[in-house]
């Protein structure tokens, strides 16, 4: 009972990540594209975990931790462009 669970879980999120991807060639401004983006990450993370207990294996959680810093500071980068237009901002020296 608990295997078809999670398998009809990760069908669902499959749906969710086709839907996201969709938003994210088609969104209209570059914040909707961002915000799909993220909501991606989520849902990768999410479904990894879910395959992670699936499988019965540890293995996962170090992609888990390491998709989820990925994918933090890629929004944060990509926010910081679309607002300032650059990533990094360095001081001129006069």
């Amino acid at each position: 009972m608990v295997k078809w669970l999670l398998f009809l879980s990760l069908c669902f999120l499959a749906l969710s990540i086709l839907a996201m991807i969709y938003r994210l060639v088609k969104g209209p401004t570059a914040p909707e594209r961002v915000q799909a983006l993220d909501a991606m990450g989520t849902y990768l993370i999410a479904g990894i975990a879910i395959l992670s207990v699936l499988l019965r294996s540890t293995a996962f959680f170090e992609v888990v931790l390491l998709l989820g810093i990925l994918s933090f500071v890629g929004t944060i980068a990509l926010s910081r462009y679309i607002e300032r237009g650059v990533v990094i901002e360095r001081k001129q020296s006069d």
